[in-house]
């Protein structure tokens, strides 16, 4: 069995908005090292939040978004006398918050036409009004959990 982490390295908070949740945010997009580029798309998408919603802090915003979009339960595989069970486990506050960040960029990437910095601010506007990809996503693993209630007793 994993030994649990002791002390997980925490991200420095962005340069403008000064959050721990946005820095690790800017790191979710970041692709080959490129972290400027990264922080140009996140505060782009913030800033076209702040003129969509009229909302003078897109934090606050991003925050809804990540708390609608994170999962409580989801299933892990379970290997018991020769078959696998989907078990419903909850979710560590830790893996909500980078499933919902993951969960958010995936949905941003796969719509296609526009500039990322768009897609991702419409994304986040969706998600925090509980709408969007990345919210049925969330719906979707809460159903696989809720389906599998009856395995729960295998969970470790």
């Amino acid at each position: 069995m994993r030994r649990r982490v002791k002390n997980r390295i925490k991200p420095k908070p962005d340069a403008k908005y000064s959050s721990e949740e946005v820095g690790r945010f800017i790191n979710y997009i970041m692709t080959h090292g490129k972290k400027s580029i990264a922080e140009t798309i996140v505060y782009s998408a913030f800033d076209e939040i702040k003129e969509k919603a009229k909302a003078e802090d897109p934090v606050a915003i991003f925050d809804e978004a990540m708390k609608n979009v994170g999962p409580t339960i989801e299933v892990r595989s379970r290997r018991v006398g020769g078959a696998n069970y989907q078990v419903p486990v909850e979710v560590r506050p830790e893996r909500r918050d980078a499933l919902a960040m993951r969960w958010i960029i995936e949905a941003a990437k796969s719509k296609k036409g526009s500039p990322i910095h768009l897609r991702l601010a419409n994304e986040l506007l969706l998600a925090s009004k509980n709408e969007g990809e990345a919210v049925k996503k969330r719906e979707n693993v809460h159903k696989m959990a809720e389906a599998n209630r009856a395995f729960a007793h295998f969970a470790w």
